[in-house]
């Protein structure tokens, strides 16, 4: 890659050296092969909608996961896109500022190219998610359309990751490094972001510092995150209603009743021998709630109506309600107080950026 023209930067204000750098970095897009981000991030996006697409968005658990999931993607692209940026021409640059290069218009162009590429990536994102089938939030609390807000989301996540990483690639020397730190930089993240792993109050102070936590935050409260059912517990008793009951088992349940109700000993091993092996204890309980008889047929009136009450939508709404979490509460506010944070992280770190390049000059030969 060849520098820019010393009598060209010196000739040009803040704004024109924008231009010249701008104009350079969309050539490497084309010329050098940086468009392969937008390829990488489609695959990336089909490969986690295989996975989420299934729950996100209709059940507490699915959307925790999905909205984790989503936002490891962006974090990844948002890495991956400026890692190297500056550090892999880190002698040119140091060259070029000796020769009147403006650090701030370096930056600024590096930005404005870097918001390029993340838009893209959202696009991308978004759109192979809906092809998978993806179900969307259906309600907006911003803009009055909810594909407005998830887009503007997915692309906050993307770029205050990105340029993080800009702000990373400025201090460093070398691409070796750069790539070394770009592990720890991504576990940091998805760790701390407060939601999918327990951390105790004391680390939980620490998402506050994460892209991850108010990315998280944003796509579960527009996804409506309190309101949806929780399974997890209705799974649970279905798949134990297939319990089989150990003679260990049949005893300790004889036991129990023969100290309440003072059962003779030849009266409770007659109950011990006429309970069968394969006795099911949940089973009614879950037949019961989805509205079938014990011979798991659905309860019908004499002209083969369903009369049966199928109480599971209730019960997983019920359990819903007992682990709503106020931090994912769906509302104007919660949402814009996510996208204020994420925008602050892209104003600081772009800012540390310029100021970290200003003490290019000495570097060490």
């Amino acid at each position: 890659m060849s520098a820019i023209n010393k009598e060209k930067l010196k000739h040009s204000g803040r704004i024109g050296q924008v231009g010249i750098y701008l104009g350079k970095l969309f050539r490497m897009f084309i010329y050098q092969n940086d468009w392969k981000v937008m390829p990488m991030c489609a695959i990336i996006a089909g490969l986690v909608a295989l996975v989420v697409a299934r729950n996100i968005y209709k059940t507490m658990e699915g959307t925790l996961i999905g909205t984790f999931a989503l936002s490891c993607v962006c974090i990844w692209n948002g890495c991956f896109n400026s890692i190297q940026v500056i550090c892999r021409e880190r002698p040119i640059v140091k060259r070029e500022h000796r020769s009147g290069l403006h650090m701030s218009s370096y930056v600024t162009a590096n930005l404005i190219y870097q918001a390029f590429l993340c838009i893209s990536q959202s696009i991308i994102t978004l759109t192979v998610l809906h092809f998978a089938k993806v179900s969307f939030p259906s309600v907006s609390y911003i803009t009055g359309s909810s594909m407005a807000d998830m887009f503007i989301t997915v692309f906050l996540i993307t770029y205050s990751a990105d340029v993080i990483a800009l702000f990373i690639s400025s201090v460093v020397k070398t691409t070796t490094t750069a790539m070394t730190l770009m592990p720890f930089l991504l576990i940091f993240q998805l760790i701390f972001s407060g939601g999918f792993f327990s951390l105790s109050p004391k680390l939980l102070k620490v998402s506050d510092f994460t892209v991850s936590k108010w990315g998280l935050t944003a796509l579960c409260a527009q996804g409506n995150y309190n309101e949806l059912p929780m399974v997890s517990l209705w799974n649970a008793l279905f798949s134990m209603q297939d319990y089989e009951m150990s003679e260990e088992t049949k005893n300790t349940i004889i036991e129990a009743v023969s100290e309440e109700y003072d059962i003779p000993e030849n009266v409770k091993q007659t109950l011990i021998e006429n309970i069968p092996n394969d006795a099911k204890p949940i089973r009614p309980i879950v037949y019961k709630m989805q509205g079938y008889d014990m011979e798991g047929h659905l309860i019908t009136d004499e002209n083969g109506n369903n009369i049966g009450i199928d109480h599971r939508r209730d019960f997983e709404l019920e359990c819903s309600k007992n682990n709503q979490k106020p931090q994912y509460e769906s509302s104007f506010d919660n949402i814009t107080d996510c996208w204020a944070t994420m925008i602050a992280f892209v104003i600081v770190f772009a800012i540390m950026s310029v100021i970290s390049l200003e003490f290019i000059d000495r570097d060490k030969r």
